[in-house]
């Protein structure tokens, strides 16, 4: 892959500078409004089968979270059920590509949309279940109900000026001013180029790809209020900080593939990856590969493996992977970025000791498809070098001159102490409660603290990786983890934190 190197940046600025003048302009111009509730927020009853509101601008498909009804897999059928469940990503993938190179069409014909795109993509995901149910069905209880995930529906982008809570701090409660100040960024993109047109394949608003990020996708971090606290500490509390240096993926490891939630499956992501530390990491890799891979960190101890959505300049340039999958196949395009930092922090509880992960403890934070599910797994924090007291969820940073972007994941911090991943991959692993204690059931454990800085043009000419269908929301941004440390660094690192020390 070609990356950037600081040595480009005057002309990647003006680039930059053009390509967000195409964005802004006519930021506002798809009419939208919601059909159905998302798959994470509606009632469970029979799926959605039409389209309402024909006149109004459909922007994406909206299909339940299929892994939600699963609340038990048995081990022996995972790994089928896994790779079911990458099909279904798949047919939304293509369902996608469909409704998108048709859209005005299906804007203009409803009953279209039910014969083109959603009734056969019902079909396939209704398939792609019933295999489901038979392959848990083989070993345990097969669930009930698995046929009424099978339906989606066409909805549109709520992501616009004036729309939600409008505050463009992202945390919904009304101490910021981004949404009049949504207002005031179109008029400045509008007025910040001789009228550029959009790039390749761009609609106006819509990314270099034709489907995200838009104006309202963006809000300038002076306009957020400071919006972080510190939490409270209390006596007995595991102050340390253990930090290990992987570094930034200056090797350029990159791939679609993402060997927690679709292991075996080639472009199971749908979008490309960073991975730092393990350097075995790909759909096929076992644990036992991981523990042989050889290793970016520093440590050697630490051959974990730690992964993200790359990040793309929206400068109408092409990256090597323009024609492959995960990359303009899949509608991620753009130049990636190299990160100018990368941070991994191990930190401890507020409330009392850590005790040492399980090798091989898988945890995913944030969530890839919170666009369509909610916002209930969304985790992922952006901000600029110079204002992170202030963070956003929903919303990429627009950072001044001088200040650089900056994405954080903070990782649950409580284990339920038997198992190394779950059905869904969440619910083995639990953040901690208001008070700082975890969940009944699971004990703390060091909680990974990751920080990625980009050095970027200004402007919001960038955005993050995503499955085609969520429009490369900021709200989608999420991490990956895989603990390999050796038992005697992760002793080490359990001591250290627990003594309240800082060790590298």
């Amino acid at each position: 892959m070609r990356r950037t190197s600081r040595k480009k940046r005057s002309t990647l600025a003006s680039r930059a500078i053009a390509a967000s003048a195409a964005l802004f302009l006519g930021g506002g111009g798809l009419v939208a409004v919601n059909v159905y509730a998302s798959a994470g927020e509606g009632p469970s009853g029979s799926p959605p089968t039409r389209t309402q509101n024909a006149g109004r601008q459909m922007s994406t498909i909206d299909c339940p979270e299929a892994v939600n009804g699963l609340a038990e897999v048995p081990d022996r059928a995972r790994r089928e059920v896994d790779r079911e469940l990458a099909a279904m990503d798949t047919q939304i993938t293509d369902a996608y590509r469909q409704f998108a190179d048709r859209k005005e069409q299906l804007a203009r014909d409803p009953g279209l949309a039910e014969n083109a795109v959603l009734g056969p993509l019902r079909s396939k995901r209704a398939a792609s279940l019933d295999r489901i149910g038979i392959a848990i069905g083989r070993v345990g209880e097969r669930p009930a109900g698995l046929e009424s995930l099978a339906g989606c529906s066409l909805r549109a982008d709520d992501s616009r000026p004036g729309n939600g809570d409008g505050d463009g701090d992202g945390d919904g409660d009304g101490d910021g001013d981004g949404g009049q100040d949504d207002g005031q960024r179109q008029d400045q993109g509008r007025n910040g180029g001789p009228g550029q047109d959009p790039g390749p394949g761009e609609g106006p608003g819509q990314g270099q790809g034709g489907n995200g990020p838009q104006a309202s996708d963006f809000v300038d971090i002076r306009s957020v209020q400071p919006n972080v606290d510190r939490p409270r500490q209390r006596r007995g509390a595991s102050r340390g900080i253990f930090t290990t240096d992987c570094g930034r993926n200056e090797n350029g490891k990159f791939n679609p593939d993402n060997v927690i939630v679709a292991p075996g499956v080639s472009n199971g992501a749908h979008h490309m990856h960073d991975y730092i530390g393990n350097q075995a990491n790909d759909a096929f890799a076992s644990d036992d590969d991981l523990a042989d891979g050889a290793t970016t960190c520093r440590n050697q101890g630490d051959r974990s493996t730690y992964y993200w959505p790359v990040l793309r300049l929206q400068n109408g340039q092409d990256e090597n992977d323009v024609d492959a999958d995960g990359g303009g196949r899949d509608q991620n395009v753009g130049e990636i970025q190299t990160p100018s930092e990368v941070t991994l922090k191990f930190v401890g509880s507020p409330v009392g000791r850590v005790t040492a992960m399980p090798r091989f403890l898988r945890i995913i934070t944030g969530d890839a498809k919170a666009f369509t599910n909610g916002d209930a797994n969304a985790n992922a924090s952006w901000s600029c070098t110079g204002f992170e007291d202030r963070r956003l969820t929903d919303k990429y940073p627009i950072c001044p001159e001088g200040s650089q972007v900056v994405r954080t994941f903070a990782f649950q911090n409580c284990w339920d102490g038997q198992n190394t991943d779950s059905a869904n991959h969440r619910t083995h692993v639990a953040f901690a409660q208001d008070d700082g204690r975890c969940p009944n059931g699971f004990r703390a454990v060091p909680q990974l603290v990751q920080r990625i800085v980009y050095d970027v043009p200004p402007g919001p000419g960038f955005a993050v990786d995503s499955f085609p269908e969520q429009l490369h929301k900021p709200i989608t941004d999420h991490g990956d983890f895989i603990n390999v440390f050796d038992d005697r660094l992760m002793k080490k690192m359990v001591r250290c934190i627990n003594d309240g020390r800082r060790c590298r």
